[in-house]
Order: C-alpha cells, then sequence, then structure tokens
C-alpha cells in the first residue's frame, strides 16, 4: 500500500483499563462488537485518521466523536457512562459537502442546505426544531445542542427520514459541523 493509502486508514487501539494499560485491542475499521475482543475499555489512542464510538453494540447508544490523540481515562474525560461496545471508522472525504435539513420528518416542513458548519439553526434558519436530513455529500456531526454541544450523531451520506425512527426521539438537532480531513 502506498503511503498515501496508509495516511487515509484510520487506526484506534484500545486498552482494558484507564492509562493504557491492560490487553488492547488494534482496529483499523469497523467494530460491531468489541466485547469479542476485550471484555471492558476505559483507554484508547487514535493513531490516525476519526472515528466514531458507541456505548452499546451495533453502533447504538449514545455516539462519540475521537480524532487523533489519546484518551487515558475517556470515561471522565467525555462523560461516558459506558464502556465503549463498538466504534466505526469515519473515512475522510474530500470535495464538497451538503446536507439538506427539515423542520419535520419525511423531509417537511422548512427545509435549508448547508455546505458549511452551522452553529446554531435558530440563529441562522430560524428552525426551532430538525427531525429529517439528507445528506448529499461528507460526513456530519448533529448535536442536540447549540454550539456543538451536548449529545452527538454521525451522518453519513444518506437520507434520515425520521430520527425518531432511528432511536433519538425526543432530541433536537440544534447544530450541525462537517467532519474535515483536520482530524
Amino acid at each position: 500500500m502506498s503511503n498515501t493509502g496508509m495516511n487515509m486508514r484510520g487506526k484506534i487501539i484500545f486498552y482494558e483499563e484507564k492509562n493504557f494499560q491492560g490487553r488492547s485491542y488494534e482496529c483499523m475499521n469497523d467494530c460491531s462488537d468489541m466485547t469479542s475482543y476485550l471484555s471492558k475499555c476505559h483507554s484508547c489512542r487514535v493513531e490516525s485518521g476519526c472515528f466514531m464510538v458507541y456505548d452499546r453494540n451495533n453502533y447504538m447508544g449514545n455516539q462519540y466523536f475521537m480524532r487523533r490523540g489519546e484518551y487515558s481515562d475517556y470515561m471522565s474525560m467525555m462523560g461516558m457512562r459506558d464502556c465503549i461496545k463498538s466504534c466505526r471508522m469515519i473515512p475522510m472525504h474530500r470535495g464538497q459537502y451538503r446536507m439538506r435539513i427539515y423542520e419535520r420528518e419525511n423531509f417537511g416542513g422548512q427545509m435549508h442546505e448547508m455546505m458549511e458548519d452551522c452553529d446554531n439553526i435558530m440563529d441562522r434558519y430560524r428552525m426551532n426544531d430538525c427531525q429529517s436530513c439528507n445528506v448529499m455529500d461528507g460526513h456530519w456531526l448533529m448535536y442536540d445542542q447549540a454550539n456543538y454541544r451536548g449529545r452527538m450523531m454521525y451522518m453519513r451520506p444518506g437520507e434520515y427520514r425520521s430520527f425518531r425512527d432511528m432511536g433519538m426521539s425526543g432530541m433536537k438537532f440544534m447544530s450541525m459541523r462537517r467532519i474535515t480531513d483536520s482530524c
């Protein structure tokens, strides 16, 4: 594999104990069930790329974005209540970013097309809720609070007709950010 190809690939190492102690598991792609490799996970090191980690198997539950760096005790650093159970590598996107956000489910209500980050949809678009979206280009993070705070959800290209049907009932997305090559 060429150096260019190697740089495009992500690598994360999970450790059973805090401070990179105990057994470890090296991952370079998606993993739907980490319990097959580690009984628990309390620290990790992202050597390259970006990852979403989840506190339940099969990419379910609370989601956390991790970029290159060391997380010696990520549970206290990120406010996680449970161990990482699954992870998804985020492919780096080169090119434009486009996403349409909708006020209601099934692409109803107000619609706005975004190509840049938005720290507050209420201030920018006078939208007090976002219940569906269509990600046309790029990978995005959506947050339930303004200014890229609170719980987050990873969105890759595709149609998302109902956040409620995706297990996000009661969650309002108030800010959106592109996942760029600066990971």
